[in-house]
């Protein structure tokens, strides 16, 4: 009877021992942050007000993140709200955040048909010619301002249509062709020579047609000496995407030999039309089994970026935003997800324990 009770009593002991090494070893985790671990910079999108008066958001954005991207704050409505009228003071802002926690600020972004004001758009629209001088003047003006600030800008976002290989026609690209894109890197490459240039987009580690569309665009770019420096992979995927799909993707983009850039990472359970207010409420409830495995995709997506794009080529993993509490996903898809490696209550999920362990690996 001894013996059973010390083989039983060695057996709690064992039991709680290795209980309390799993959760020290994910405090020591916790505690690294996610910066510390990685070889490449790890950036958020977020909202600086949000940030600013949220002191436990700003603890652990600071510790976990060295770059640092504004969600809305730095795009077109808000820097020119009326003519001749910029706000700069925002932008300001961010970059004083970015400068006193030693991160990298990322500028997003220059063009873009969603943050186009409505007095630009009933101007260019009688006026191409006047169109095209504002874009270059815009550009200039900006991106000469934050010149050696901003460390690199989304030049132009979205301008391929949501699937398939045509172009997207937005409000430029009807009244200036195709040919705004290009021009739109030349104007902010002659306002700064040194940043970094991206063209950014989404689907593109899905959907292939549209992939070899964007990257017929860099090639057509590259023989034209248009000074294009990378590749932005929003990477708001879902669950069910294949990672062999996403890692394909990759080495296509890869082989291109531009700098590649996961800027807007975060990962649904639900699906959507890519359409505001178009979800679809195929989960409503989170489950553990839920979370293991949204934790096991985020792990594979760092490490599919680690192996696959060349160290030269790494700029960086930027997720948007990083708390389940401030995703853009609810509000614009009108749907319950939960998409990002915090919780509601700015608690660590498995997911980041996966990013994390992607980066250790």
């Amino acid at each position: 009877m001894k013996a059973k009770y010390l083989i039983k009593q060695a057996c709690i002991m064992l039991i709680f021992m290795c209980f309390i090494a799993c959760n020290n070893s994910k405090i020591k985790k916790e505690n690294i942050g996610l910066k510390n671990a990685a070889t490449f910079p790890i950036g958020t999108a977020i909202n600086i007000s949000t940030l600013l008066n949220d002191a436990k958001l700003q603890k652990l954005q600071i510790e976990n993140f060295n770059s640092i991207t504004a969600t809305s704050d730095m795009k077109m409505h808000a820097i020119l709200p009326a003519e001749n009228k910029y706000n700069w003071k925002t932008a300001d802002t961010i970059l004083s955040y970015a400068k006193k926690h030693k991160q990298r600020l990322f500028g997003h972004n220059l063009i873009w048909h969603s943050s186009t004001p409505k007095w630009v758009s009933e101007k260019g629209e009688k006026d191409s010619v006047w169109l095209d001088d504002f874009m270059q003047q815009y550009i200039k003006t900006y991106v000469n301002r934050y010149k050696g600030k901003v460390a690199a800008w989304d030049v132009v976002n979205e301008a391929f249509e949501s699937s398939g290989g045509n172009y997207r026609e937005s409000f430029w690209y009807k009244n200036l062709g195709k040919s705004y894109i290009e021009k739109a890197f030349r104007y902010a490459h002659e306002a700064d020579p040194n940043a970094v240039l991206f063209y950014n987009d989404f689907n593109i580690e899905r959907d292939t047609v549209k992939l070899n569309a964007v990257l017929d665009m860099v090639n057509e770019f590259k023989a034209k000496e248009v000074p294009i420096s990378g590749i932005g992979f929003q990477m708001h995927i879902r669950m069910d995407i294949p990672d062999e799909i996403i890692a394909y993707s990759l080495k296509k983009a890869a082989a291109t030999g531009l700098q590649i850039h996961l800027s807007e990472v975060d990962i649904i359970f639900n699906t959507h039309n890519d359409e505001r207010l178009g979800g679809i409420q195929n989960y409503s409830v989170l489950r553990d089994e839920m979370k293991q495995a949204q934790a096991e995709k985020y792990k594979n997506l760092i490490r599919m970026y680690k192996e696959i794009v060349p160290k030269e080529q790494q700029f960086g993993v930027t997720f948007w935003d990083f708390t389940d509490r401030d995703s853009w996903i609810k509000g614009f898809f009108n749907m319950k997800d939960w998409p990002c490696i915090y919780n509601d209550s700015l608690q660590p999920k498995p997911a980041y324990y996966g990013v994390l362990d992607g980066l250790l690996q």
